[in-house]
């Protein structure tokens, strides 16, 4: 027995399945028919885990794997004064270890 879950912000999908042994995680999203029920996942983009482990979609199962299929993270816009400070910062700290290697 194995499980598949899919989570949305305000809700989740959770299914056992009985598979035969040497099942990859792949045959296991398709069978579940998760990509008919919910078409925005795309296996070459969705990354997929076994316990919050990254797997590929050719690992084979094993008794009481729970497969995960992560949901893109939304990029938060980034104050473009912070990403300069970062760079400077960045190029402060090169600097001052050219100028102790010296």
């Amino acid at each position: 027995m194995v499980s598949i879950v899919y989570a949305l912000p305000h809700k989740q999908y959770v299914e056992e399945f009985d598979v035969p042994e040497g099942t990859t995680v792949e045959e296991l999203i398709r069978m579940s028919g998760l990509l008919e029920r919910f078409p925005e996942i795309d296996l070459s983009r969705n990354k997929v885990g076994i316990y919050a482990k990254l797997v590929k979609l050719s690992q084979p199962l094993q008794e009481g794997d729970r497969v995960e299929i992560y949901r893109p993270l939304p990029r938060k816009p980034r104050d473009p004064h912070a990403v300069d400070a970062k760079k400077a910062r960045i190029r402060a700290r090169k600097a001052e270890r050219q100028r102790a290697d010296d």
